[in-house]
């Protein structure tokens, strides 16, 4: 129902309000009797509790992080079997055999990284005819 405390409190006391409960089929969670509006709440409350916890630990590791010089980026470039990939897709795509989409699948790759490749290899792309699906 909502992932940020303040929303999902709003939204159960809207319905509340209207005298509509909340009964969870997956859980047991029934806010109909004040027990388990009570129970809701605290659960809620333990929720948000632990989300601000996993932020602020987040947030301590990355300072400590950057405070050992790393920058939390991914490395520039291409790991050498991405390389030896975008060779191959160079190589086929220029051969003209084969469809983007059967270059891709016979590397095991998305289109979207084939096309990375062979930007990565500063290939002009060339727009594929529809049909060519050889």
């Amino acid at each position: 129902m909502g992932r940020i405390l303040r929303y999902l409190v709003t939204l159960v006391n809207d319905l509340m309000t209207k005298q509509v409960g909340i009964i969870s089929l997956n859980d047991s969670i029934d806010t109909t009797p004040p027990q388990g509006n009570f129970a809701f709440n605290i659960f809620a409350s333990l929720a948000g509790f632990e989300r601000d916890l996993i932020i602020m630990r987040t947030q301590a590791g990355l300072s400590a992080a950057r405070a050992r010089g790393r920058k939390g980026d991914r490395p520039k470039g291409l790991s050498q079997s991405a390389k030896e990939k975008s060779y191959a897709a160079e190589t086929l795509y220029k051969g003209k055999k084969l469809s983007t989409r059967k270059i891709a699948k016979q590397l095991n790759i998305s289109k979207t990284t084939l096309y990375s490749y062979l930007k990565y290899r500063n290939v002009p792309l060339t727009k594929e005819i529809k049909g060519n699906e050889s």
